[in-house]
């Protein structure tokens, strides 16, 4: 099928304009280009870089019709537009002479034309982390009329089998990233920016990594199955039902009770799993069905992958707790009741009050806020620590986010409770150790905790953070607080976790130990004698 190109012919210059010069710079409404001569051919491209910008008039042509931009030595053939150094291609113009006429051709190429270039060079710029080109390319990708969010879908299809072991935060994160850019940018920058997040994410957790292809096997779907089959570690088994369940008909939400089970049958991966199942739903709403065969796969490997830290030594009596719990404690209960108090001393707390899930959570969540106001920051800062204590601001926000993430999967089923709160308590219990006499609230409360929480959200178009794990706990602790506040807004603990917010957002996080792994490692190295 042939493709008619309207053709828009413009003269621009003349032969004798090069009489004494091998370059000419022209303007052709809105567009700069610059005319080369070489020997008795003429040359015609874009006078900004794609790189950066920087005038090509003042690049160097060499004999092999290479143009190379002086500032950062990117070089093209001009005949072509071809990077030669990996990058932006160059727009190049036809030209024609007509006597001693020069004349170019302008117009673009059909808008479907431009989309899928710009989707190609985004593909190349994902596998090497050029965050800027990326950048570049969805910009390229909206003007030519595209979605830039088909970008990111792309992107999970590209990438979905480089992970060796399943879900990525980078996949997580988009769905806030996306809420962020729906909800509350209001320039053009700041829609491109929550997009090129999630691409660069991406980019940076596949770096160099090969495939590792899923199984393709298919079974009908079982959901109790499903479960079992990833208690056993059984990834083939696991992935075939969920390729069985979407190849029937069926949708993430119909597969996401079963998977909120698999998350909650454990103390899974320090709560990734629970956060995961709700994410990749957000996710989905946002982006369509047709990312949840690639994000379903990425999230059940992660499952069979995850540790199950309810099997060491600190939680191991959780299966016990869950075994007792028969919905029959009567105590009223409260956030300090749990402050101070061990992961056992925590969990035995929550069965006390077992009758009244609701009131649990609210006491639960609470008493996390109050764990993030009084974090003894000298434990993130020292330099003699053992390593099990190598605790960070991030052990407690994941407390908040992982509460968030029990509600949703909880209201939608309720039978899930016990699982969701016991293990609320068990984040309560490994964080006592490491508080400090800060008391609540201080110099972090919030006077209008709903205005904050949309200031805070408007602070994460910019937010600085080199890395990408750190930016995402950013969005998502952001955005768990707001989801949680709008819920239940008249709740005793909205004081207390728009001040958590508010004081992790200013304080420190500090991200490389080089003395204390240098220490840890000396310990480590004496005691194998």
């Amino acid at each position: 099928m042939n493709i008619n190109i309207p053709i828009s012919w413009t003269k621009v210059a003349t032969t004798s304009d090069f009489d004494s010069k091998t370059h000419k710079i022209v303007r052709v409404g809105k567009k700069q280009i610059v005319l080369f001569k070489r020997q008795d051919e003429f040359y015609a491209c874009n006078n900004r870089c794609p790189h950066e910008g920087y005038p090509l008039s003042e690049g160097t042509l060499s004999s092999e019709c290479v143009l190379t931009c002086n500032w950062h030595n990117w070089k093209f053939d001009l005949a072509s537009g071809d990077n030669l150094t990996d990058g932006d291609r160059l727009r190049v113009y036809p030209l024609e002479l007509r006597g001693d006429e020069i004349w170019l051709d302008v117009s673009e190429a059909p808008a479907a034309e431009r989309q899928q270039s710009a989707l190609t060079n985004l593909q190349d710029a994902l596998t090497r982390h050029e965050y800027d080109r990326m950048a570049r390319e969805i910009a390229r990708l909206d003007k030519a009329g595209g979605d830039p969010l088909e970008a990111i879908r792309q992107a999970i299809h590209w990438s979905h089998d480089h992970f060796e072991y399943g879900m990525s935060h980078a996949y997580a994160a988009a769905a806030d990233w996306l809420t962020l850019r729906d909800k509350v940018a209001a320039s053009e920058a700041e829609k491109l920016a929550p997009v090129v997040e999630v691409m660069g994410h991406i980019a940076w957790d596949t770096l160099r990594e090969p495939r590792f292809p899923y199984s393709d096997g298919v079974e009908d779907y079982d959901g109790d199955q499903l479960v079992q089959a990833i208690e056993d570690e059984d990834e083939a088994r696991a992935l075939a039902f969920v390729r069985g369940g979407l190849r029937n008909g069926l949708s993430y939400s119909d597969l996401q009770s079963d998977l909120a089970r698999a998350a909650l049958a454990h103390l899974n991966d320090f709560g990734h799993s629970a956060i995961y199942t709700v994410k990749i739903g957000e996710l989905i709403e946002h982006l369509g069905e047709e990312v949840t065969e690639p994000l379903a796969l990425a999230l059940v490997r992660g499952m069979i992958f995850a540790r199950r830290e309810d099997l060491i030594p600190e939680f191991r009596k959780y299966a016990e707790n869950l075994g007792k719990w028969d919905y029959q404690g009567q105590e009223t209960v409260a956030s300090a009741d749990f402050f101070g108090k061990s992961v056992n001393k925590s969990m035995a707390r929550t069965l006390k009050c077992s009758a009244d899930p609701k009131a649990l959570y609210d006491a639960l969540l609470g008493a996390l806020a109050q764990q993030m106001l009084a974090f003894d920051l000298t434990f993130q800062e020292s330099k003699n620590n053992q390593v099990d204590d190598n605790i960070t601001w991030l052990d407690f926000t994941h407390g908040i986010t992982f509460s968030n993430a029990v509600r949703h999967l909880c209201e939608a089923q309720p039978a899930l409770w016990p699982q969701g709160l016991l293990q609320m308590a068990c984040f309560i219990g490994r964080n006592s150790s490491y508080l400090g006499d800060q008391e609540c609230g201080g110099d972090w409360q919030v006077e209008d905790p709903v205005t904050f929480i949309e200031n805070s959200k408007r602070g994460l178009f910019d937010h600085s953070q080199f890395e990408y794990i750190v930016a995402c706990h950013i969005v998502k602790l952001t955005y768990a607080v707001g989801d949680e506040v709008a819920a239940a807004p008249d709740a005793p603990w909205v004081g207390d976790i728009t001040s958590a917010l508010n004081r992790f957002l200013h304080s420190p996080l500090k991200r490389k130990h080089v003395i204390r792994t240098a220490q840890q490692a000396l310990d480590f190295v004496a005691r194998e004698d």
